[in-house]
């Protein structure tokens, strides 16, 4: 589960599905970071030549995600617990994007929300308002 899972759990009132106990950190990069990196990436030098790692190197535990969620939506959603599967992803290595690229995420978490969260509420409302999304 994650961001978009969360938002439509809270948009519902449904329970926000937390696998595990909650503590562990994701990094979560605004699309519109994202594409900026890409665009940036696609513009170096022919000598040029990677990996780069794009994203969001600022971490939040699953249950400082889902309580933002619940707080900037307004939702009565509780927290749930679930087993904590397999594989667990982690923060991306981004110094090389900033050497290189001249490229880091300037949208925070929090702020990034906000829309992702407005895209979704026009969804469910039947709405096709597209305004951007976390990635």
């Amino acid at each position: 589960m994650g961001a978009l899972d969360f938002i439509g759990q809270a948009l519902r009132n449904e329970p926000i599905t937390l696998h595990g106990d909650g503590t562990q950190s994701r990094s979560f990069c605004y699309v519109d970071d994202l594409i900026e990196g890409c665009l940036r990436l696609m513009q170096t030098p022919e000598g040029f030549t990677g990996p780069v790692n794009l994203g969001n190197p600022g971490e939040c535990t699953m249950i400082e995600l889902a309580e933002a969620i619940r707080d900037l939506t307004g939702s009565r959603s509780e927290l749930v617990h679930r087993p904590l599967p397999a594989d667990d992803p982690r923060q991306p290595d981004i110094p090389l994007a900033r050497e290189q690229l001249g490229w880091e995420p300037k949208v925070a978490l929090r702020e990034g929300l906000k829309p992702t969260i407005a895209y979704f509420e026009g969804l469910l409302a039947g709405d096709s308002k597209r305004d951007g999304a976390v990635a």
